[in-house]
């Protein structure tokens, strides 16, 4: 029976890097994780041990920091488009090299009500994310937003849905509708400017949800998807993680008082969990 290596990849994750861009009269603070996965030729290494292959993950780190030195003073898909184009340009064994890049925003504090020149607070748990994708034909570039957490009070519903014998969910037209998003597109072609397009995206998401008179989960992310595909030209294809994070009115009526959807039980498991991808036709 003959056996061979199939697919296989290395590289080097979590790498951890902050910087301050020093403008004339502010600092603006970046801080941002990196993943470096790198696939070819590598069949040697495995099967004889044969290292004159490989890039060490140790090199492959330290390349992140020294190119962010010159070259992270923008967008992360533009710092990651270099990673990925220094890694394929002096590695010829190299097939395929993916960068993934998640940003923890930090935004300016306020001192009497202007942003100050070097203080941050943390932008909470959200966070930017790129996935970089080189191979010898074609660059992929995905971007998104991880960690999202939304909420609207009302406008959402669930209704008219299967039931049998196991089935105890209440039927109900006015909700709270939560969820921790992740959410990222695929652009077709490059914008002129990555940071801008991604505010513009990221609002366009937020408008949706907060105005889509919802009759599920899945109703608001087909909503929110398609309203990206039909307002901008350069998103291939988008794709939506919503886990739906239940809010369960409590019984009040154990102690003769009415709930008119006002007390709730946060729940954090089990939880509802709806994906969905749209794309152009």
């Amino acid at each position: 029976m003959a056996i061979k290596l199939a697919s296989n990849a290395y590289g080097k994750n979590a790498v951890n890097l902050s910087k301050i861009i020093r403008h004339k009269d502010y600092h603006e603070f970046r801080q941002i994780s990196v993943n470096v996965s790198l696939e070819g030729d590598f069949e040697t290494v495995h099967t004889l041990g044969d290292n004159s292959q490989v890039l060490p993950t140790d090199t492959q780190k330290n390349t992140v920091y020294a190119l962010a030195k010159e070259h992270f003073v923008s967008s992360i898909e533009e710092f990651g488009i270099c990673l990925a184009s220094h890694f394929f340009s002096n590695n010829p064994q190299l097939s395929k090299c993916k960068i993934e890049i998640t940003e923890h925003l930090w935004n300016r504090m306020l001192a009497d009500g202007r942003p100050h020149p070097n203080a941050y607070i943390s932008g909470g748990a959200e966070k930017h994310i790129t996935s970089i994708t080189q191979s010898r034909r074609e660059i992929e570039i995905t971007s998104g937003i991880k960690d999202l957490l939304i909420l609207k009070t009302t406008d959402s519903g669930f209704e008219k849905y299967i039931k049998d014998k196991y089935t105890t969910l209440k039927e109900t037209t006015d909700r709270i509708f939560a969820t921790n998003c992740e959410i990222s597109w695929l652009y077709q072609t490059a914008p002129a400017d990555f940071t801008s397009a991604f505010h513009d995206i990221r609002a366009t998401l937020l408008n949706v949800f907060g105005d889509h008179k919802s009759l599920s989960v899945q109703h608001t992310l087909y909503a929110m998807a398609e309203k990206v595909l039909e307002k901008f030209s350069i998103v291939k294809e988008i794709s939506l993680e919503m886990p739906n994070k239940h809010h369960i009115p409590f019984n009040l009526q154990q102690f003769d008082m009415e709930n008119n959807n006002e007390i709730f039980i946060a729940t954090d498991e089990p939880y509802g969990y709806i994906t969905g991808t749209v794309i152009r036709d």
